[in-house]
């Protein structure tokens, strides 16, 4: 009798676990697909192969059964371990596309002053309208690179007086030593047959470039990341450019730059070494935050640093009005600027750039600091503003320059001043040399527009019925007003006044060319800024005939430009 073999259980246990998946009486199937593995980073070791013994001492029956048990087991324990073995698949990409993070467009943070409207005043009632005067153009090339961009502006980014003053007229020149002469013209208003307009035209004295006193001027440019774009700081230099072409031998410049700190770029050098000016600018690069007000300091001291006496003394301010560092509070800004003036330092500001452009700083800043504002939207735009009208740019021949204009109650009922909103004084402040008011640079035009309704014409104000004001008969029945203008000679301390009466008789039946294409962009700047509150019916087609119809001498192609833009402002709002 053979005794037990323990190897031979041991043996046979492993079979029988082995094959317990099998049928009896058939042959072993192949193993079952193993479950998909889970991906993980880590590797997956083969299963240990179990090694079967037999002992020595077994018959060979057992021996042979142990010996295909072996066998048997082997094979399937190797199948399994191949089968771990083989490369792990990735898995199956899900039904369902995955989730793009798309980066949100950049907000528009464009900032625009809000000044309400002129209104009808009644004469018998305020018979007194004062204002300072204003050169500035930059709302009409800022409203034409929004319509260019596809959108109509916002309303607070149009003034009219701007968009006027953007043309050139055919105003008379001075033909005494006074540093600007004075016209008047009054025709009927273009949208309303029950209204007259009168036009005021003021026409600097334009010396020529050559006898103009020697400068010294600080390019104040803002170098900071959001002046990165291609219509910002590349622009900016090449408008720089074009003016450093026009400096003279007896001219200085200094350049200063700022972004998160402030820099001292080009020290005060002469307007005949053009080249090594123009290489400085070519080097400015855009990049940091923007600490504007410290950059405004560091102008301010170069500036005083090169101050001449008797000369031109002028910061030019080129930024995006993007200020985030440091002093930014706008109050306080236009503050400092307006204390420095009185140094006899003025401060003009140069525009440009989209989406974060701070035009109320802008335009407020140069208000200011006695200098003007632009908008630089093209290079055109920079040869206009910076080459063809240089000395306008550079020179100033009368400062705080005010208008009063009263209106005689006998021959007038109503009147709406257009534009100059953000201009308007008090009436005594017209008198008052201590109330800055606005500067006129040499060869610059100013047009202001009222209309008006005559005595007897019914009027839109409806009349008060215990009113105990009535006419005046004063023997000067045949004036419409009295217009008044005062201005401070350069260097000078004490204003001068000029008096002129706007006769009745004057009255044209249709205005000249100047005229009505003068009216044609304040409809126009109406349109846009008010819905055309005072329009009537007049909208962007009759806009569009006027101004062709009184396009006269285009010499520079702005009134042929302006036309288009009211085409476009047509379409645009055809799909609001």
């Amino acid at each position: 009798m053979c005794r037990p073999i323990p190897a031979f259980s041991t043996l046979l246990a492993l079979l029988l676990a082995a094959c317990s998946t099998q049928p009896r009486d058939t042959q072993p199937a192949t193993p079952p697909t193993p479950p998909t593995p889970v991906v993980s980073e880590r590797t997956i070791a083969p299963a240990p192969t179990p090694v079967a013994t037999a002992d020595s001492a077994q018959p060979q029956k057992a021996a042979g059964l142990a010996a295909e048990i072996s066998v048997s087991g082997s094979a399937v324990l190797r199948e399994r371990r191949q089968e771990m073995a083989k490369p792990i698949m990735a898995l199956p990409a899900p039904a369902f596309a995955p989730q793009v993070q798309i980066a949100p467009a950049p907000q528009n943070t464009e900032q625009y002053q809000h000044t309400p409207r002129h209104g009808i005043q009644l004469v018998s009632e305020t018979p007194v309208s004062t204002f300072s005067i204003d050169v500035d153009t930059g709302s009409y090339s800022n409203v034409r690179r929004l319509l260019g961009s596809g959108q109509l502006p916002p309303r607070d980014a149009v003034r009219v007086e701007e968009l006027v003053n953007y043309f050139p007229y055919a105003y008379a020149h001075p033909k005494d030593d006074k540093p600007f002469a004075v016209s008047t013209e009054v025709a009927p208003t273009p949208w309303n047959p029950d209204t007259l307009l009168l036009r005021i035209g003021i026409q600097a004295r334009d010396p020529a470039k050559a006898s103009l006193p020697p400068a010294n001027l600080v390019f104040l440019v803002d170098v900071s990341g959001s002046m990165f774009a291609d219509n910002k700081l590349p622009l900016l230099k090449n408008a720089l450019k074009l003016f450093v072409n026009q400096l003279r031998p007896q001219d200085q410049v200094a350049l200063v730059t700022y972004a998160s700190g402030t820099q001292v770029v080009l020290e005060p050098t002469s307007g005949e070494r053009k080249a090594v000016i123009s290489a400085a600018i070519d080097r400015l690069q855009a990049g940091g935050s923007t600490a504007g007000a410290s950059g405004i300091e560091l102008a301010y001291q170069m500036a005083q640093q090169g101050f001449r006496k008797g000369g031109i003394n002028r910061i030019l301010l080129a930024t995006d009005g993007d200020f985030n560092v440091g002093i930014i509070r706008f109050e306080t800004l236009k503050d400092r600027v307006a204390e420095k003036r009185k140094t006899g330092i003025s401060l003009s500001t140069l525009g440009f750039g989209t989406g974060n452009y701070n035009e109320q700083l802008m335009e407020q800043l140069a208000d200011a600091g006695d200098g003007a504002y632009s908008y630089i939207d093209t290079l055109g735009e920079a040869q206009k503003v910076l080459v063809d009208e240089f000395t306008s740019t550079l020179a100033t021949v009368a400062s705080d320059v005010k208008i009063q204009l009263e209106f005689n109650p006998a021959a007038v009922k109503e009147y709406r001043q257009i534009g100059f909103e953000n201009r308007a004084l008090k009436r005594e402040d017209f008198a008052n040399d201590q109330v800055d008011a606005g500067e006129i640079g040499a060869g610059h035009r100013v047009t202001a527009l009222y209309e008006i309704t005559l005595a007897g014409k019914r009027g839109a104000v409806e009349p008060l019925r215990y009113s105990i004001n009535k006419p005046q008969l004063t023997g000067k029945d045949a004036e419409l007003g009295f217009l008044r203008l005062r201005y401070k000679p350069v260097h000078g301390s004490a204003s001068v006044l000029m008096e002129t009466p706007i006769a009745r008789n004057t009255i044209a039946e249709q205005g000249s060319d100047d005229f009505r294409f003068a009216a044609a962009v304040a409809a126009f700047g109406q349109r846009l800024g008010d819905d055309g509150k005072y329009l009537g019916k007049f909208g962007f087609e009759q806009i569009r005939a006027l101004a062709n119809a009184a396009r006269g001498d285009d010499r520079f192609g702005y009134r042929g430009e302006f036309a288009r833009m009211v085409g476009l402002a047509e379409s645009l709002s055809a799909t609001k």
